[in-house]
């Protein structure tokens, strides 16, 4: 049996952590959603160290990164994960409110899977969340996770 890889979510706000859990709800989402609050805690998750040092191993199915970020922002959580041999395959989607050319560049310059900004009509907000779960989770045949 295989065991479901998490979604992790890198979210600051209490609101849009709500609303993506709410949408992944009702898409019918069975993978467990791990939700960390700035770029610190995203980077220890996915190395594993300070708080996560005893969590399960092995990788994310899929990484949701919010763009502003306390303490350490998307794009350096982005470049940190991307340049490391071990964890630079691992999808990762911003999803940010930011239209700023600079920051869309930056991010897909850095390596990012996709970039979707955040829809402020609900409806809207939830059938995005929906569809990248879908395909990041269900339909996209991602590569085995690297062992450490």
């Amino acid at each position: 049996m295989t065991t479901l890889r998490p979604i992790l979510l890198v979210e600051d706000s209490a609101a849009d952590i709500e609303l993506t859990l709410v949408a992944l709800k009702r898409a019918g989402s069975t993978r467990e959603i791990v939700v960390v609050r700035d770029g610190v805690e995203a980077l220890d998750y996915i190395f594993s160290e300070a708080g996560y040092a005893g969590r399960s191993p092995g990788p994310p199915a899929v990484i949701l990164l919010d763009l502003k970020l306390p303490k350490i922002n998307g794009l350096e959580v982005l470049e940190r994960i991307k340049r490391d041999p071990i964890h630079r395959d691992i999808p990762i989607v911003m999803l940010t409110s930011s239209r700023q050319t600079s920051d869309i560049t930056r991010s897909y310059r850095s390596g990012v899977n996709s970039y979707v900004v955040k829809p402020v009509d609900f409806a809207a907000f939830a059938q995005a969340i929906r569809e990248i779960a879908s395909y990041w989770t269900s339909i996209n045949e991602s590569l085995p996770p690297v062992t450490q």
